[in-house]
This record gives C-alpha cells, sequence and structure tokens, in this order.
C-alpha cells in the first residue's frame, strides 16, 4: 500500500468547530475550553485507501475521525492482516501518545475519504492537567476498549468459528434496536471475517448454513434480516 502525503486543511475552521464539538470526549466542555482546544486542532484529508500512519511510525498525535471511516489493523508475520476496530465519526485513536511517547503497532487505513482532527499530544497533555474532565472521558474510553478487546480475545480463543459469527449478529441487533429485525453489516465481510479471525469464505458459508436453517435471510451485500435472534445464541 502506498503512502501519500496526508492534505493538511488546518486553516478550515468549519471542520475543526465540527470536530471538536462532535467528538464525545470534549462535546461537554464549556464554550472558552473547546475554543481553547480549536487553536491547536489541525485538520487533515485522506483519500480512500490512505495510510494515516503506519506500524513502527512515530506516535505523538491523537487523531479524531470527524468524517468518514478508518480501520485500524494491524499485520501477522505472513502478512495476513488482523483488524483491531473501524472507527466512526467521534472516534479516536492514538491516545496512547498521551502518556507515551512510543511507535504505533497497528496500521490505520482510511476506507473512504475521510476528514481527521489531529492534536499533537503535548498540546493535549497541557489541556488534560488543566481540565480533568478530559482525562475521565479518555480513562473511560480506554476501559471500554479494553474490555470490548479481551471479549474479542476471549471469543477467538474459546467459541467455534459459528459461534462468534451468530454473537457479531446478535450484537449488531442489539445494538442497532431495528424494529424490522433488519441489521447493516459495520464492515465489508473480508473485514468482518478478520475481525472475528477466520476467513472470507467461511463467514459467507456459515452464514448460507444459517440462512438454509431460517435463522437469518442475506438482503444484498451488508444487509441481514435476523428471523430467529433465540436460535443464533443457541449456536
Amino acid at each position: 500500500m502506498s503512502h501519500h502525503a496526508c492534505s493538511h486543511h488546518s486553516s478550515d475552521g468549519h471542520n475543526i468547530v465540527g470536530c471538536v464539538s462532535r467528538v464525545p470526549i470534549f462535546n461537554r466542555l464549556p464554550v472558552e475550553q473547546m475554543n481553547e482546544i480549536r487553536q491547536v486542532v489541525q485538520s487533515i484529508t485522506i483519500d480512500k485507501g490512505e495510510i494515516m500512519y503506519h506500524a513502527g511510525d512515530r506516535s505523538d498525535s491523537l487523531y479524531i475521525v470527524n468524517k468518514g471511516k478508518i480501520k485500524i489493523y494491524r499485520l501477522s508475520e505472513s502478512g495476513k492482516e488482523q483488524l483491531v476496530r473501524i472507527l466512526q465519526p467521534g472516534n479516536f485513536t492514538g491516545e496512547l501518545a498521551l502518556f507515551q511517547q512510543g511507535i504505533h503497532e497497528s496500521y490505520a487505513e482510511a476506507m473512504e475519504s475521510s476528514q481527521i482532527c489531529q492534536i499533537k499530544s503535548e498540546d493535549l497533555q497541557q489541556f488534560l492537567l488543566k481540565y480533568p474532565t478530559i482525562s475521565i472521558k479518555i480513562l473511560s474510553e480506554f476501559a471500554n476498549r479494553l474490555e470490548s478487546a479481551e471479549k474479542q480475545t476471549a471469543n477467538v480463543a474459546t467459541e467455534k468459528v459459528e459461534t462468534r459469527i451468530a454473537m457479531c449478529l446478535v450484537d449488531c441487533l442489539e445494538s442497532e434496536q431495528s424494529s424490522s429485525n433488519t441489521i447493516e453489516l459495520p464492515m465489508s465481510k473480508k473485514d468482518l471475517a478478520s475481525y472475528l479471525g477466520t476467513t472470507p469464505e467461511t463467514l459467507s458459508r456459515r452464514l448460507r448454513e444459517f440462512e438454509k436453517s431460517g435463522f437469518i435471510r442475506q438482503q444484498g451485500q451488508r444487509q441481514i434480516k435476523i428471523i430467529d435472534p433465540d436460535a443464533l445464541l443457541l449456536i
């Protein structure tokens, strides 16, 4: 994958306002505090397929997604991609740089044209000292990620692949709260397979088996109607 230089639009005030005000770690701050943060935010536009940072790059900034979608993944020694998570607008990455200067262990790649707000860690550290509420929100997000990572690791280690897929479908249903029981997969089937620790072929085969059993109905590439969530929970 090629690495293009990100095109910086640090003067784009509108993007920066949107970024700071929509991000959960900042959006409850008083106006004066938000304005202070805006002074040090850079707005960056990243094209689809562009790498925001590579494993091995120096980690010195917090990156917040304003628009678009970023996937965070690792590469195994054999070059196989293991998806860690997908960042949607309001999500952030690079927060470890707030606590220690280090290097990125993952890759961050734009899944579509994306607008990112970048804050250098030394600037953000000043805010954390002044406004402890931001620190608490970041720690809370850490705790959520750790819980999610531990759950994912435990599932891959202990559950059969069909159970992992079934649990993922039920999780999507619960988080979307769709009245028609129709869910949209949060990522492509290739990425979902990587996230669940399986292959795209196995994922497709298991989904066909679920469909045959009358548990689900696939509607296009990403949409799935969950017909029998209780049966999925028993897989």
